[in-house]
């Protein structure tokens, strides 16, 4: 991938703030260009992560920088630390093999009696003082220097000192096992200049100030992983803390929400959502899950949006919007307290949390609110549409350059589609129900990593059947269907009616899309009916039968399905409906008293023979006997001779054999 060049990036950014004037943007566009556009210039500086086994379980990462000098002057990026990682053995080992970029990081020394350390090719390897067995416990402490280098993961200047780290960063500025399936408690002590606020992961301990400096110390109690930890800093920063009440549980201490912002800016209006957004997502995907949380709007440095660092979001100079908090604040629970388990389960964050940004909406706007924004999401995905899946499971050993895995038509907006077709085929009550039991299964999700199988089987399991052709089809393969429908409408006489739908999908780039389908019949009175049924072959067709006269006939007349083109038109041609298996249908009209229609589908050319029986199996009448060629046929029935009661017919087609009850009434 091309580096962009110093001044590409600046014409980026003045495009950015043009364009900014003209329109508002969403939350997940704020995210996925920043993701996409200014991390690029960095990601082919890494390599892709190791692919042999993890033999070890990272606990906690204790940390000690002093950036206090990186605030002085030009504002120079070289800054001594250490780190102490405390680790489980899950594999007998006598070393273990760190991620710590050579261009960004020189290691001094490590602090393990008897060991030793090679730092080649962006990985440390150190070498224990024993082979350590299976559930032991380990620590070693690091010291490293960070150079005077930009790597787009620390950054300095304008009275800032911040990182970065999505999807792999943080091996720039720390020594780290930087995989998100390995999360970790964290603690940082920072040295900052006195005229500095700093800010970092869960909640803030303590602060030392010794002369002219000061430490911060943050613990995060809770798990985090590598690229979710963050240091944000400036000088002469602004800080307004509100505090969110859980109405659940009003007598447990509020949550103080911590709000950074520069000089001019005006995050008032979002200190008034946060505590209702609070809510309403806790009420979705269960309580909040940190001890606190927080914002903080950074420098031109960081000009895309947001990115959703546990407990304390960056958020581009001046972005206070709702659809960004709402984008970012959703993370918090998809991707923060549930972490990915690789990179090729991107869309347990990014599309959650888009989704998250509809289902915001919906709280005061309504289901047509939510609709809108899901529309606009499918707009995006239809107009964008690069060609690929929204899952690659190589990715979870070599994760694509930025510009694919943030790719805003596939992982953004398509993701949130995939979510909202996946409401459609559950229903309101299951989905949302199966949607909490997985945020809050706390043996084996909530605050841990997740893949997208975990999804998939919570979701089966509150839905009660298998989902795996939607996810297979849906995730795992690229691109939409393409419907190209077809009806008619025929008189059967006596008051009846009939409709023939004809499905069908013409697409050529992927495979056949199973889903409901619903199908709106309007009447010569103004009124209709809508009817889902499963669309579960190509080239299918439905046939139902009405005692008042339809006058149309609309396909997904509420554009649930939203991930499509379709068009429907008037007139079935018969040749072309090819069935896939042989069916006999239910008579129409059952009860019968005069004529009666019986249709079948042959899957194949067959020697075709109905009959009609009694109750007590004797052969009433041959209704039908010829050879027919592969179709969906009808045929006729007077039944007005024949006994009111209960009789069977049955269809023989080569070797199949089908049987159905008949009423006849007089």
């Amino acid at each position: 991938m091309k580096k962009i060049s110093t001044l590409l990036l600046s014409a980026l950014l003045l495009l950015f703030v043009s364009l900014e004037a003209q329109t508002t943007k969403k939350g997940w566009e704020y995210c996925s260009h920043r993701k996409s556009l200014l991390s690029s210039a960095a990601l082919d500086q890494i390599l892709s992560p190791n692919t042999f086994k993890h033999k070890f379980d990272v606990l906690n990462y204790s940390m000690n920088v002093d950036v206090f000098n990186c605030f002085s002057g030009s504002y120079p990026k070289n800054f001594s630390g250490d780190v102490t990682m405390t680790f489980r053995i899950d594999t007998a080992l006598n070393s273990i093999k760190l991620n710590a970029v050579n261009t960004s990081l020189t290691i001094d020394s490590v602090s393990l009696s008897g060991s030793s350390f090679t730092h080649f090719n962006d990985t440390l390897v150190i070498n224990l003082d024993r082979i350590y067995n299976p559930d032991e416990v380990a620590s070693v402490k690091i010291y490293y220097k960070h150079k005077n280098v930009s790597d787009n993961a620390f950054y300095t200047g304008g009275g800032f000192v911040f990182t970065d780290c999505e999807p792999q960063g943080a091996r720039k500025w720390w020594p780290c096992y930087d995989q998100p399936s390995d999360k970790a408690t964290f603690e940082i002590r920072a040295r900052v200049p006195l005229t500095a606020k700093m800010a970092s992961n869960g909640r803030l301990q303590d602060s030392t100030v010794v002369g002219s400096a000061i430490t911060y110390h943050w613990i995060s109690r809770d798990p985090v992983a590598t690229y979710l930890v963050i240091i944000t800093a400036k000088t002469n920063y602004n800080l307004d803390i509100v505090y969110w009440t859980n109405p659940n549980q009003p007598l447990i201490d509020p949550t103080p929400m911590r709000f950074y912002y520069n000089s001019g800016e005006t995050p008032q209006a979002m200190e008034q959502v946060i505590g209702p957004m609070t809510t309403y997502y806790s009420e979705k995907f269960g309580d909040h899950p940190f001890e606190k949380n927080g914002f903080a709007t950074l420098n031109n440095q960081f000009a895309w949006g947001g990115m959703e660092n546990q407990t304390l979001t960056s958020l581009c100079p001046g972005c206070w919007q709702e659809s960004l908090l709402a984008h970012e604040f959703a993370h918090q629970w998809f991707g923060d307290m549930v972490t990915c388990g690789s990179w090729a389960d991107i869309f347990l964050n990014e599309g959650f949390a888009t989704f998250a940004e509809a289902i915001w909406l919906e709280k005061d706007g309504g289901f047509t609110a939510y609709k809108n924004e899901i529309d606009y999401d499918a707009s995006s995905y239809l107009g964008g549409n690069p060609g690929w899946p929204i899952v690659n499971p190589s990715w979870a050993f070599t994760p694509p350059n930025v510009n694919q895995l943030f790719n805003f038509a596939i992982t953004y907006a398509k993701g949130a589609c995939v979510l909202h077709q996946l409401r459609y085929v559950m229903g309101d009550s299951l989905f949302f129900l199966g949607l909490r039991n997985y945020a809050t299964d706390t043996t084996n999700i909530r605050y841990k990593n997740a893949v997208i199988v975990d999804f998939q089987t919570h979701m089966e399991q509150t839905y009660g059947q298998s989902l795996e052709w939607y996810f297979n089809e849906w995730l795992m393969t690229p691109d939409h269907p393409v419907y190209q429908n077809s009806y008619n409408i025929t008189n059967m006489g006596s008051s009846n009616w009939r409709v023939r739908f004809f499905a069908k999908q013409t697409q050529t780039s992927t495979g056949f899309f199973t889903m409901p389908i619903e199908i709106r019949v309007k009447f010569v009175n103004g009124t209709d009916t809508t009817i889902r049924v499963m669309n579960d072959v190509n080239n299918q067709l439905f046939q139902f039968m009405f005692t008042m006269q339809p006058t149309n006939v609309y396909f997904d007349s509420r554009v649930m399905i939203v991930l499509k083109n379709s068009s429907t038109t008037v007139g079935i041609q018969d040749p072309e409906y090819m069935p896939q298996e042989f069916v006999l249908g239910q008579n129409i009209p059952n009860p019968a008293s005069g004529i009666t229609t019986i249709s079948y589908d042959l899957a194949k050319k067959s020697d075709v023979n109905i009959s009609l029986f009694d109750v007590t199996g004797k052969l009433i009448q041959v209704i039908c006997e010829e050879t027919k060629m592969p179709g969906s046929y009808d045929t006729s029935l007077n039944t007005s001779s024949l006994n009111a009661g209960m009789y069977y017919y049955t269809l023989t087609a080569g070797d199949f054999r089908a049987t159905k009850k008949m009423m006849i009434s007089k």
